[in-house]
């Protein structure tokens, strides 16, 4: 679980409080010293709290992270018709940019999105979980035909580990190959990872692991919704 996580759940708190009338941005602009306006912003996903703002509210509103969090397999509902923004992106934009902006945004029901597990890169852990990457003709020929032309692939940048997503199926990766941005099923093999296409038409590419490197150092994200153009 990341810092964004923890944002979301905080906020998905507060909001309950407030619906359930003991709780009021005004009065919890008081009780934290943060303008009320910059309550609003935050509930309604315009701004995010620093660490040490995220603080002010758990002390406030006598919370804490292990009362929340005891398992890190809970997980808090989502609200009835609530939604999470997706910024579509550029495949460059989805390998280097932590927190990527776009002109357009995709709304995924979060019910779709809330019950992903996350396995995050240690130094990717305050990075934008969710973006979204349309696919030209040749990023999807490789693994056609489950990938086709002008489809959005969202990616969960909160999953890098090689652990099979749900067995027996095989996670679709988005890797950092040279710079470039490719979406393949990866295994490793002796020090390699084995980028594989589905379309036989495609052959497999390797790509070394430095002395020190990891698969995190490489796989950006997993595939976890895929959007036909159709």
């Amino acid at each position: 679980m990341n810092f964004r996580d923890i944002h979301e759940h905080l906020r998905l708190e507060l909001l309950r409080r407030i619906d359930r009338g003991v709780l009021s941005g005004s009065l919890l602009a008081r009780q934290t010293g943060f303008r009320a306006s910059h309550i609003s912003n935050v509930l309604n996903r315009k701004r995010l709290l620093s660490p040490e703002g995220m603080d002010r509210i758990f002390q406030a509103q006598n919370l804490s992270i292990e009362q929340f969090f005891a398992s890190p397999d809970r997980k808090i509902s989502p609200r009835k018709g609530e939604t999470i923004p997706v910024p579509i992106v550029s495949p460059a934009a989805a390998l280097h940019q932590p927190n990527p902006t776009a002109s357009e945004t995709l709304h995924i029901p979060a019910a779709q999105l809330r019950e992903n597990r996350s396995r995050p890169a240690p130094l990717r852990t305050h990075w934008q979980r969710y973006c979204a990457i349309a696919l030209d003709a040749e990023q999807a020929a490789p693994m056609e035909p489950l990938l086709s032309p002008g489809a959005l692939v969202v990616l969960d940048r909160s999953y890098v580990s090689l652990a099979g997503y749900r067995e027996p199926h095989p996670t679709l990766y988005a890797v950092n190959y040279g710079g470039r941005l490719l979406l393949r099923f990866v295994s490793l093999e002796e020090g390699h990872l084995i980028l594989r296409p589905m379309s036989l038409l495609h052959q497999a590419r390797l790509l070394r692991l430095g002395t020190h490197d990891t698969p995190a150092d490489h796989i950006i994200g997993r595939a976890c919704l895929l959007l036909s153009s159709v």
